[in-house]
């Protein structure tokens, strides 16, 4: 069921809030540090986009976001990702301050994290991993792959980390291995961004800007779509189930203490 959205005029002066920021402002910073520096690094070897290099990029960035995720989950919930926390805004799982508090600490976790490799003559060389269209694609393909893979990423994050029916112990895992998916699947195409901090921090220090729109409004069409899915069919606020057990306590209390007006 789809929850009504809130505004959270309290969210900036909330405690845990700002704790929440903090770990996601470092948490981006680290995967992006991470995630460029995978492909600056792979580079140097080979600057070809060979099938190595392409394994070796999306395991770096799968296992980069699942250790993270793992890191900063109990603190902000594991964000990391503009894209994942308008999601959960759209959605009614997270107050529009709040998400937007955490948009500018990974926005400035992701352009100080792409930063530390402009000192690397190889970084420079490499746009310092930015994202770009491959030219045999079209831009509205490029637009549908990327919001697909934001997709399948958010909607693994809702049917593992937010639904809590789901298997939570393990999230930060599954949420890498969709992370590692999709790199497999779209780096030949766009790079596989499905995070616009990943993709603005490398841009900034690259210069690279062509079709950068695509990067930020993909990504939050697909997990705006994913968000809205699940929460929609399998987050209900108050189930039927749930209903029926709470009218049945409250008539056996109400009988209970009929019967002891009696007695």
């Amino acid at each position: 069921m789809l929850r009504s959205w809130s505004l959270g005029v309290r969210d900036p002066f909330s405690p845990t809030t700002l704790l929440g920021c903090a770990a996601e402002f470092i948490g981006t910073f680290l995967f992006v540090f991470l995630g460029c520096g995978s492909v600056v690094s792979s580079g140097i070897v080979d600057d070809q986009l060979n099938s190595a290099r392409l394994l070796v990029i999306a395991i770096a960035h799968g296992f980069a976001i699942a250790i993270l995720v793992a890191a900063t989950a109990g603190v902000s919930g594991g964000h990391l990702n503009p894209a994942v926390s308008f999601g959960f805004m759209m959605s009614g799982n997270m107050s529009i301050i709040k998400g937007l508090m955490y948009w500018i600490s990974q926005l400035a976790g992701a352009v100080l994290g792409a930063g530390f490799y402009r000192e690397f003559p190889s970084a420079i060389a490499g746009h310092f991993g930015a994202h770009a269209v491959n030219s045999k694609f079209t831009v509205i393909e490029a637009f549908g792959l990327e919001a697909l893979l934001t997709f399948v990423l958010v909607y693994v994050i809702f049917g593992t980390a937010v639904d809590k029916t789901g298997p939570s112990t393990i999230a930060p895992l599954t949420i890498g291995m969709a992370v590692l998916v999709d790199h497999l699947v779209g780096v030949p195409v766009t790079g596989a961004s499905m995070n616009p901090a990943r993709s603005l921090g490398a841009a900034l220090w690259s210069g690279q800007w062509k079709n950068h729109w695509i990067y930020w409004a993909a990504p939050l069409l697909g997990a705006t779509a994913a968000a809205l899915i699940y929460t929609a069919l399998f987050l209900p606020t108050v189930s039927s189930t749930q209903k029926q057990s709470t009218n049945d306590l409250i008539k056996n209390i109400k009988n209970e203490k009929h019967t002891e007006a009696v007695v």
